[in-house]
């Protein structure tokens, strides 16, 4: 074997581990939360433990991560519908792609507020998510259907805020978020307020708490 391809070799496996990690680690915290183990997630993705941080010198930078890797799936999003005829669908097709992605990660509300925010990739994933944010929202209010004083911020806050409004009742509900959903989009409409779907029966935060844990 000639050393290049040996390194070409070496190269390909430390693609596919660190592939293997972040799928791993992206089940396992979106599945039970940040306080799963680097171990863990070693053994989930069938690594040594030493690869692990051989990729990631921290659980932090593990979360950053996976962090970027939702932020640019967002992006990803906003940008593939910035041309759409209708604004103010692509706006909240959007939001709904965002929110579920949230709903169906336990990990990312966790994450708010760590270390991992501070990392240099994760504030610029989160600076291009608000910018294409931005452009779905001014061809939105260039068409009359969304308030002008909205900007890309106020709606990729709204992403988390409305998640943590339907955090109660996922456990017993998994689409409530949909109903929060369509109250900050009539919110956010210049006018026809829908009818809010998924309607709650009773708050019992103890017991979603408990499903949830």
């Amino acid at each position: 074997m000639s050393e290049t391809t040996e390194t070409a070799g070496r190269r390909a496996d430390m693609v596919r581990n660190r592939r293997l990690l972040l799928q791993a680690a992206t089940e396992a915290f979106a599945e039970r939360g940040t306080d799963v183990s680097m171990g863990e997630i070693a053994q989930r993705a069938g690594l040594a433990k030493g690869t692990v941080f051989r990729h990631f010198a921290s659980k932090e930078d593990l979360l950053a991560a996976i962090m970027l890797r939702l932020l640019d799936r967002l992006t990803g999003t906003a940008e593939r519908l910035a041309d759409a005829d209708d604004a103010a669908r692509a706006l909240a097709e959007f939001m709904a792609d965002g929110v579920g992605a949230l709903a169906a990660d336990r990990a990312f509300c966790e994450v708010i507020g760590r270390p991992s925010l501070d990392h240099t990739g994760v504030r610029d994933g989160i600076g291009r998510l608000r910018d294409a944010a931005d452009v779905l929202t001014a061809r939105a209010q260039e068409q009359g259907t969304v308030r002008g004083d909205v900007t890309g911020t106020d709606i990729v806050l709204l992403l988390a805020g409305i998640h943590q409004t339907a955090a109660p009742l996922l456990a017993a509900q998994p689409q409530a978020w949909r109903r929060y959903l369509e109250l900050a989009l009539d919110g956010l409409r210049t006018t026809g307020a829908r009818t809010l779907p998924h309607r709650p029966d009773h708050l019992d935060l103890g017991e979603n708490a408990a499903a949830r844990s």
